[in-house]
């Protein structure tokens, strides 16, 4: 049988979960290639990946062992790269995949010729709780992920039909190889964080869509590598990188549009942040986010301008703009 799809799972330090997450793909109902990508790990993932064992476990199976960690954008890059599939899943290794997870998304893929990429239906580690459902983007400039931590009741979720969604996340989701690469993939500027939807963002503008499988499921212990929910870490990163992607993605007159609601929404998410202890991080990372958009080479990735795209533009903006709204009424 043809195998069309290579996984591609990133890790840095985090052995005890990758394990766990191989076995569960070895229930798949669907052949596929595996190829993992570890990021100058300390904990003895090298050893075990460049062991006999794994590569008896996995025949189809390939490590590449980096000396340093060179962040998460650019080991998916490298992976995908790698890959001679017509898919890559990219599939974080704090996850338990259900065995028929692959078949569905790639079903869903094959009827969805504009898609770009498809993401797997992410529940909490018992199941019972969404993690993940597709993130969504706002003219605040605010990335959430769609009903995440609503209960999970199965048959409730939209199964049997695939569910548009602004970005697909990056911890499991289903990419049409050569199109991921066409888009230049990851921005490793991004290190981490943001990075898959700054990529669905641009894929886009040039017409293609993102999507929300139901049926394909998995589950996410979350935050494995880098801890908590909010954290300085996260905080810097998640700041600077929503700065690259504004300047990045939007065309000026759309930037100048949106400027009120994005100062807004940045001004709330520092208070936010401040309330936290984590005011000095936020700001740190909107002041380089701000300093790196202005940087040669981030300017030479800004998406140009071009009339044919006006229709995806104003789809966006409408996203953009519907988003906000659902977003409130979510709220209150």
């Amino acid at each position: 049988m043809k195998i069309s799809t290579t996984v591609v799972i990133p890790n840095w330090n985090g052995l005890s979960w990758l394990k766990a997450c191989l076995v569960s793909l070895k229930e798949q109902t669907r052949p596929f290639k595996l190829l993992v990508v570890d990021n100058g790990s300390e904990d003895g993932s090298a050893e075990y990946l460049s062991g006999s064992g794994f590569l008896e476990e996995f025949p189809h199976a390939k490590a590449l062992l980096l000396s340093k960690n060179t962040g998460f954008c650019h080991a998916v890059n490298l992976g995908v790269r790698h890959a001679d599939t017509e898919y890559v899943f990219l599939l974080n290794n704090d996850t338990f995949v259900d065995r028929s997870c692959l078949e569905k998304l790639e079903d869903a893929a094959g009827n969805a010729p504009r898609a770009f990429a498809v993401q797997a239906l992410m529940l909490n580690g018992r199941g019972d709780r969404i993690d993940s459902a597709g993130d969504l983007y706002c003219a605040l400039g605010w990335a959430c992920s769609f009903r995440k931590g609503k209960p999970y009741l199965k048959g409730s979720n939209g199964e049997g039909s695939l569910e548009r969604v602004f970005s697909a996340c990056g911890g499991a989701m289903l990419c049409r190889r050569k199109l991921f690469l066409k888009l230049g993939g990851f921005d490793e500027a991004h290190f981490a964080y943001l990075e898959d939807l700054d990529l669905c963002y641009r894929a886009g503008i040039r017409g293609y869509r993102n999507y929300i499988c139901p049926e394909a499921l998995v589950l996410h212990a979350g935050s494995a590598s880098t801890g908590t929910r909010h954290n300085p870490f996260k905080v810097f990163h998640a700041a600077r990188n929503n700065i690259l992607l504004i300047a990045k993605n939007m065309p000026l007159l759309q930037l100048l549009l949106n400027a009120p609601l994005l100062l807004t929404g940045g001004a709330v998410k520092y208070l936010y942040f401040s309330a936290k202890g984590l005011g000095k991080y936020y700001s740190e990372g909107v002041r380089a986010g701000i300093s790196m958009s202005a940087s040669p080479g981030q300017r030479k990735k800004h998406v140009t301008f071009e009339i044919r795209n006006i229709p995806q533009y104003i789809g966006i903006q409408t996203d953009l703009w519907y988003n906000m709204l659902a977003l409130f009424v979510t709220l209150l």
